[in-house]
């Protein structure tokens, strides 16, 4: 019970394969099956979540309908704050406008609504599907239990996290950033994590995969210095990691369960007359010991899917959208990078002004400081622009708005201030690297 399911669960989720020359993961090779089966009908299926998730929402709130009271798991789904109601029914709105392509160009453009409603949602709905259907065999038969006890001496005073949450970094570094922002938030809902430590890993841990970051480098057309690249990208987050943490707003979260009680350290002191191996062993079994049916654990890895999907689509079709309209038809992101021309002129940085503007659009996306630096001139500073975007993390059309949809207990500005936070201790060793390279 424990072995089988466990091995199957790192075969889908951390087992990387090279397919056409790319890196991927099984859950992601299952994803872009789902996407070719489905075909031009994945915009449709998208919007009749999205319209389904705002509509059921918006009469749970006037009627209460008995099948959704009567349901904990549905109620807790489309009971949303009148905040987050309002953001589910203005997605409803982005994708209802996106599918039939009407209302206006800064809405439905092709980088903006556009892109995240074809380029961006379906890809994380068929994501969710196969991630939240499979994520039990990581999370329930005692893996995390097992690699926690090994980890537990480097994850706790490194980053002041349990061994366990290695695993999340883990499958984000392989496969995708949602994966482990989904992980992350069933461990704090299952009362693995604390506050504190499920907003660590969330806003931390869930990095960009090897696959995307491999279009990024080829975006700025140096696709042959990927090796250095990702290097780069694995040792500027590494310092961010141990640093971010320690400072607010992650170190103003309380050191508190889902419940309210507090996590004491005792809960993973190592028993006396057992080696790591062994107490691992016997938590890892006793954790699948407890699995009295294969039937309940098919049903909560549906309910991750259905609460992924009609929780967090919507979020992402509203915040991404919005955030997108900001960085393509505003200047406000170019006028709030003008204060780092001297910081990037004091780590000389070739064409300090042109980088300056790249610098604060990644909350927007992860993608857009690259789209903008292919045009820079020098290649270091092409180099430093991506790495740095990969380094920040935090982007509002995808990794933020699955954060904020989640059950990850932070809010927008903090994401808003950790984005800042990694930009300002990312971007001096990032310059570092990239003078010693070029």
């Amino acid at each position: 019970m424990f072995l089988i399911p466990s091995m199957f669960g790192v075969l889908l989720f951390m087992t990387p394969l090279i397919i056409d020359n790319k890196f991927m993961i099984p859950i992601t090779v299952l994803a872009k099956l789902l996407l070719s089966v489905l075909g031009d009908s994945v915009q449709l299926v998208v919007t009749s979540i999205i319209l389904v998730s705002a509509v059921v929402s918006a009469l749970m709130l006037v009627l209460k309908p008995r099948f959704i009271t009567e349901s904990k798991f549905l109620s807790d789904l489309f009971s949303p704050t009148p905040l987050w109601l309002l953001v589910r029914l203005l997605g409803a709105v982005f994708a209802f406008m996106a599918y039939f392509s009407v209302g206006s160009e800064h809405i439905v453009g092709a980088t903006t609504g556009g892109f995240i409603f074809n380029d961006l949602l379906p890809t994380l709905l068929s994501v969710f599907i196969f991630a939240g259907l499979c994520l039990p065999l990581l999370t329930n038969f005692g893996l995390l239990e097992l690699i926690g006890t090994f980890m537990i001496r480097i994850m706790r005073p490194l980053f002041g996290l349990p061994g366990r949450a290695a695993i999340d970094c883990i499958s984000s570094w392989v496969g995708d950033g949602s994966v482990a922002i989904l992980m992350s938030s069933k461990q704090y809902e299952q009362g693995y994590y604390t506050e504190r430590e499920a907003a660590i890993v969330g806003t931390t841990f869930s990095v960009v995969s090897i696959s995307f970051s491999l279009v990024v480098i080829a975006q700025v057309n140096l696709e042959h210095m990927f090796v250095p690249f990702y290097l780069t990208i694995c040792l500027a987050g590494f310092v961010a990691a141990i640093i971010v943490p320690r400072l607010p707003p992650l170190c103003w979260k309380k050191n508190t369960l889902i419940n309210g009680e507090e996590q004491t350290p005792e809960h993973e002191a190592l028993p006396k007359g057992e080696t790591l191996f062994s107490h691992g062993v016997k938590i890892a079994i006793e954790r699948a010991s407890n699995i009295s049916s294969l039937s309940a654990i098919a049903k909560e890895g549906l309910e991750n899917t259905i609460g992924m999907v009609f929780g967090v689509l919507p979020v992402v079709m509203t915040i991404g959208t919005v955030a997108l309209i900001i960085a393509e038809y505003t200047p406000i992101f170019t006028i709030l990078g003008t204060p780092f021309v001297p910081l990037l002129e004091l780590l000389q940085i070739p064409e300090a002004v042109a980088a300056s503007e790249t610098i604060l659009v990644g909350i927007a996306d992860m993608f857009i400081p690259a789209v903008l630096a292919s045009n820079i001139d020098s290649a270091m500073t092409r180099f430093v622009v991506a790495t740095l975007s990969v380094s920040q993390l935090i982007y509002m059309s995808e990794v933020g708005a699955l954060l904020l949809g989640s059950k990850i207990p932070v809010k927008i500005w903090e994401l808003a201030m950790i984005f800042m936070l990694r930009t300002l201790i990312t971007l001096p060793v990032i310059a570092v690297i990239a003078h010693l390279i070029f």
